[in-house]
């Protein structure tokens, strides 16, 4: 690998880094059931302290995603969050309001017929644009559960209209640096038709909101047979693309460690990114962020795996010889024009990201690091002795 590929691959290392989401170090599962596991985060203290280890041994995890209902305690001023998150060297990330767990959703919650049960979904999303303002985020995270189940259950084009009315008190009570993310998702947990489906129905709704808004893309959120790289270049095109949840699946919303089905999808997708930098001479400043479940996985050890293979293959993506790469798609040399993505996808990129790590004073295994720390064990001790203490059952309720 030449010097200059060396310097362009540390330029784009320097410029990366990714969001982790506070859930994803507490007991998750499925809906048939969770395992627990002892080392696992009971509050947002523990949250925030192993999001804590995952940027110190990488150096590039620096912010950390929040659920309302699940990370601060009603009534809670922000300010007391983000104090917390400086404690372990961290920031907050993208706020994510909480529309698809009360009872009063069972029928929707921004398009629900009732207008006492929009407002309250309303009044939800202005309190996360005040948490928003008061811990520093730029970002509203929305994931829409609304939909239906059943052929003729409802009037699809009456919630289209509706969702962005309820949307729109949002979008104005947003600083003009702040932007709203609107996720979406083909199924579950309805599964006849879910609001915002898919990423036009997202753009489209995301233009009628206004300009503050634009669309989440999760890798999760796809049929199988989906060009998700596609998409992102279409939505690079149009300036829409507002963020990334990344994880992997091998069926459908799987939540999957990212790049442990198909890594060249993710490469793929940094590739159309890196590829719309050297186009327009500016490398788009995009919020990546990880969604996962580690049902069965260490938290932490899980978090730091995905960390570290996105830093890989952004770096792989980086190293697309793009010159050559236009020469041949000019000339329609599709062999050679492949051939440019797969020299890169395939070369070893180890020995660059290594003095990328050594340079900066990072451990050159993370993963291997942490394991030495020590750290899972002691938290995984002191958290058995407070469930015990708060009386938390294997269930995960409380006694």
């Amino acid at each position: 690998m030449t010097d200059s590929q060396i310097q362009t691959i540390h330029q784009a290392l320097d410029c990366f880094q990714i969001e982790t989401p506070s859930w994803g170090f507490a007991d998750t599962g499925t809906r048939f059931g969770k395992f627990l596991q002892d080392a696992a985060a009971i509050d947002i203290s523990d949250k925030l302290a192993d999001a804590g280890q995952v940027h110190a041994f990488t150096g590039f995890c620096p912010t950390v995603a929040l659920h309302v209902l699940w990370d601060f305690k009603p009534g809670q001023p922000g300010s007391e969050i983000v104090q917390l998150a400086q404690k372990f060297g961290l920031r907050v990330g993208a706020i994510n309001p909480n529309l698809f767990q009360d009872q009063i959703y069972k029928y929707g919650s921004l398009c629900n017929r009732d207008s006492e049960i929009r407002a309250r979904a309303g009044n939800h999303l202005l309190e996360s644009a005040q948490l928003a303002k008061q811990t520093g985020s730029r970002l509203v995270s929305i994931w829409l559960g609304d939909g239906s189940n059943y052929p003729g259950q409802t009037n699809i084009r009456w919630r289209k209209r509706v969702l962005a009315e309820t949307l729109r008190p949002l979008h104005e009570a947003l600083n003009s640096d702040q932007q709203i993310l609107l996720e979406y998702k083909p199924f579950e947990p309805t599964f006849y038709h879910t609001d915002i489906a898919d990423w036009g129905m997202s753009y489209l709704l995301a233009k009628e909101v206004g300009p503050k808004t634009k669309v989440l893309v999760d890798t999760g959120h796809h049929y199988l047979s989906q060009n998700i790289e596609q998409i992102v270049a279409w939505l690079l095109d149009t300036e829409m693309l507002g963020g990334f949840h990344f994880n992997d699946r091998r069926y459908a919303d799987d939540d999957l460690t990212f790049g442990s089905i198909d890594p060249y999808q993710a490469f793929r997708i940094f590739h159309e990114i890196h590829f719309y930098g050297w186009e327009t001479g500016r490398l788009p400043e995009i919020p990546y962020m990880i969604d996962q479940s580690h049902i069965d996985k260490p938290k932490i050890e899980a978090m730091l795996q995905t960390a570290v293979t996105a830093q890989e293959l952004y770096a792989k993506a980086a190293a697309v010889d793009h010159v050559r790469l236009a020469h041949h798609q000019e000339r329609n040399q599709q062999i050679d024009a492949e051939e440019c993505l797969r020299r890169a996808f395939f070369a070893d990129i180890q020995p660059v990201v290594l003095e990328w790590r050594k340079q900066r004073n990072l451990p050159l295994d993370p993963l291997g690091a942490f394991r030495e720390s020590g750290y899972e064990s002691r938290a995984a001790k002191e958290r058995k002795a407070r469930r015990a203490e708060l009386g938390i059952t294997a269930s995960g309720s409380y006694a």
